[in-house]
């Protein structure tokens, strides 16, 4: 394989894409079972086959177009369901529930910037690493980048994304009721964000500045943890 081919490329952004959506859709159903709701475990969904997850759309045909044009990576996968009315306590085990699924690709990413590190701990020294430690370099650099971005992504208060989850779950009942009547027409809203508003005003970079700022201050770091781990440079 070629670090500089087109399968290459594929495979350093698939593996690590698909990793980080599913285990940000299985810790939602993980979280639910614990307080109280077996709904995804009932239906075989908890599983980590990432054939189970797949959404066509957003694991494969978005996160390819996003790649291709050189914006920001993410996606999502098939929702794990949830009955929320099953929970021991519906509107903050919701609130848990949602944000379990942004939570573990912070932690998804931590591991990334760890990994990375001692990879370059572990090649030190080589005069030139092998096609081996490049790849897994790749997927691992790859694999905290996706995270952040999917990470901060999810949690935009737009349904039905889990920031909007977490928003409900905290908001006075009577302003969560009235919130929540925007959910049916979620899906409009995101394509309105993602395609419509950057093909008429590409100026606007809505996505890289709403979610950048905080990717770009978390990353940072993550890569002075990475060159923690990886030990000081030698002489």
């Amino acid at each position: 394989m070629n670090p500089e081919g087109l399968v290459w490329q594929i495979a350093t952004i698939a593996i690590p894409m698909i990793l980080a959506i599913v285990f940000h859709e299985v810790a939602h159903g993980w979280v639910a079972r614990a307080l109280g709701d077996p709904t995804a475990a009932e239906q075989k969904r908890l599983s980590l086959n990432p054939l189970r997850h797949v959404d066509p759309f957003g694991t494969i045909i978005l996160p390819g177009l996003l790649k291709l044009s050189g914006a920001p990576v993410f996606g999502w996968a098939k929702p794990v369901p949830v009955d929320f009315r099953r929970l021991r306590n519906p509107r903050w085990g919701m609130v848990l529930v949602a944000a379990a699924g942004p939570l573990t690709n912070f932690v998804l990413a931590l591991i990334a910037a760890i990994g990375l590190g001692l990879l370059v701990r572990a090649t030190d020294g080589m005069a030139e690493p092998g096609l081996g430690a490049l790849f897994l370099s790749d997927n691992l650099r790859n694999f905290l980048i996706v995270n952040l971005f999917l990470g901060a992504f999810n949690l935009l208060p737009i349904p039905p994304f889990d920031g909007s989850r977490i928003v409900m779950g905290v908001l006075p009942a009577p302003l969560a009721r009235v919130y929540g009547k925007i959910e049916p027409y979620g899906l409009l809203v995101v394509f309105a964000f993602l395609v419509i508003l950057p093909y008429f005003w590409p100026e606007l970079h809505l996505v890289q500045r709403l979610i950048g700022p905080p990717v770009e201050w978390f990353g940072q770091h993550l890569a002075r943890l990475a060159t923690l781990v990886a030990g000081p440079e030698p002489l």
